[in-house]
């Protein structure tokens, strides 16, 4: 590799793995979650993703060059980090549920990473086009990151394992030392 050109197309083969990867992760995290606000959020969010996988190959098509797709190894080891956490914990539903916000949302911060990046490259040669189309999907995956911030304040698990024994009753008039 030589040229920005060639890293810009690199990255951008990278990013397009990702989103079209992200589009089946989606679908199976909608339908492994319990909560149907979250079964919602992650539908929502894999229709607006195979937009964005449309979006990345229009600037494959406006810049006259093949979609050459790059594994995306930071999506590939978040994505096994939530398949190992499944595997080997056992987790209840309502616990998968907490993780998937928490994995959707580490998913999302590497993304607008990565669109900031190529933003930053097409900028730097004057790609305008391409430019405005990955500005959308930046703005989509910041909005996306939002949404799953507010559903981790929203979706608790059923125990947090750190409940205190009931403290036992004291005699009416005792008093601790101030």
């Amino acid at each position: 590799m030589q040229t920005a050109h060639e890293l810009f197309l690199h990255e951008l083969g990278d990013i397009l793995n990702a989103e079209r990867r992200l589009v089946d992760a989606l679908g199976e995290q909608a339908e492994r979650s319990s909560n149907p606000q979250l079964q919602k959020a992650f539908s929502a969010h894999q229709a607006q993703t195979e937009k964005q996988v449309q979006r990345v190959e229009q600037i494959f098509e406006q810049l006259g060059e093949e979609p050459e797709e790059e594994e995306c190894k930071g999506l590939s080891g978040l994505l096994e980090e939530l398949e190992t956490f499944k595997q080997e914990q056992d987790p209840s539903e309502d616990i998968l549920d907490v993780v998937s916000i928490g994995a959707a949302s580490k998913v999302e911060s590497y993304e607008i990473c990565a669109y900031e990046s190529l933003i930053g490259l097409a900028q730097d040669m004057g790609h305008t086009k391409a430019v405005k189309l990955l500005q959308q999907n930046l703005k989509e995956e910041e909005q996306t990151l939002k949404k799953m911030q507010g559903l981790s304040r929203k979706i608790k698990p059923e125990q947090s394992g750190m409940e205190e024994e009931e403290e036992p009753t004291r005699k009416r008039g005792s008093r601790r030392a101030a």
